[in-house]
């Protein structure tokens, strides 16, 4: 069965998902939404260093809600308020078209009924289902977390950290306004949800925490945040430009699930332009560490084998594999929010290389 897909964004993430739909022999590319006037107009090959696909990029979401279309993977970069997208998902899943979204909506139901009514009337009314996958959310907490606690007959306490050097990040504003990296260190809260970047990650990662305290069968309290901002110890330079000595390099994301009053959940992130505020400069991706009876200690981390001499990230090419791998659950799920199962590997291809 060939499954029609539409891909929505071309930055790093969005464009490494449009390579692995054209390569994909299940996959149909059958739209191609951009937001560079630079792309309109071009065929998706062009852009995504294919041969010609005959699909060419539009900014008009009425050209993409017209399209016969099963999936649309949506991938644009994260942007102030958290809710910034809603609408344009709403309008997708209203025209029948499931929604695939890496950047949360993961567990709407987190924020109550008046918050997830639009998104599912409009599942309803195009008969259509939201998924939100990716790497973290969408990997290390909704899968690995929970599968590992399902070898415990009781769980006191779960962490799971994630550290990523992002030094190689080309984006500077991504970079310098979504991420908070080289803002003077007196010139924010890291706690103010008025700051654009505490506001989008705490909405992004409330709901991952929320949906793994549901899935352990636990009520939450409320999310508790913590966040630390650590400073340059030095002038780094990054593609995007220079982040003074003295300026923020090191964020570190804390959230906690409480459930009876205590922590359950802890979420902890460590985005790093130096590692010099870490505890140890050698630190795996992921870690896991469950408390409990038994307990359970993981570290996970990706990589791309040398055989693949390709510029993407093993990051990139994760978050591809995981909306790729979604597409038959999701296309077969019922109307409305699917969460991500916690084992889905259908698409897998053979190595190309």
């Amino acid at each position: 069965m060939s499954y029609k897909i539409v891909q929505w964004a071309t930055g790093s993430m969005g464009k490494t998902c449009l390579r692995a739909i054209i390569d994909h022999p299940e996959l149909e590319l059958a739209g191609l939404f951009v937001y560079s006037d630079s792309k309109v107009g071009k065929d998706a090959g062009d852009i995504a260093h294919r041969d010609k696909t005959g699909v060419i990029a539009t900014n008009n979401i009425e050209d993409i809600l017209s399209l016969d279309a099963d999936v649309v993977f949506h991938c644009p970069k994260i942007h102030p308020p958290y809710t910034h997208n809603n609408e344009d998902i709403c309008r997708l899943l209203a025209s029948g078209k499931n929604v695939i979204c890496i950047s949360g909506h993961t567990y709407p139901q987190h924020w109550g009924d008046t918050y997830t009514k639009p998104f599912l009337d409009a599942c309803q009314q195009g008969n259509s289902t939201l998924l939100g996958s990716g790497l973290n959310p969408g990997f290390i907490t909704d899968k690995i977390a929970t599968v590992a606690a399902g070898i415990c007959l009781e769980v006191e306490h779960i962490e799971i950290t994630e550290t990523i050097a992002c030094n190689v990040m080309q984006d500077p504003v991504y970079v310098f306004d979504m991420l908070g990296f080289g803002c003077p260190m007196d010139s924010v809260d890291p706690n103010d949800p008025g700051w654009d970047p505490v506001e989008i990650h705490n909405g992004m990662f409330s709901e991952v925490v929320a949906q793994l305290v549901n899935r352990l069968g636990f009520k939450l309290d409320r999310i508790e945040t913590d966040h630390v901002m650590y400073p340059a110890t030095r002038d780094i330079t990054i593609p995007p430009g220079v982040i003074k000595k003295g300026t923020i390099s090191h964020t570190h994301w804390r959230y906690y699930g409480i459930v009876n009053g205590k922590r359950l959940v802890t979420q902890s992130i460590h985005w790093v332009m130096e590692t010099a505020h870490l505890p140890k400069p050698d630190f795996p991706t992921w870690s896991v560490n469950i408390r409990g009876l038994p307990s359970v200690d993981i570290t996970v981390d990706i990589s791309v084998p040398e055989k693949y001499p390709f510029k993407t990230t093993a990051e990139q090419y994760g978050v591809a594999g995981s909306l790729i791998n979604s597409v038959p659950g999701l296309v077969a799920a019922p109307p409305g929010f699917w969460e991500i199962p916690l084992a889905e590997p259908s698409l897998v291809l053979e190595p190309s290389v």
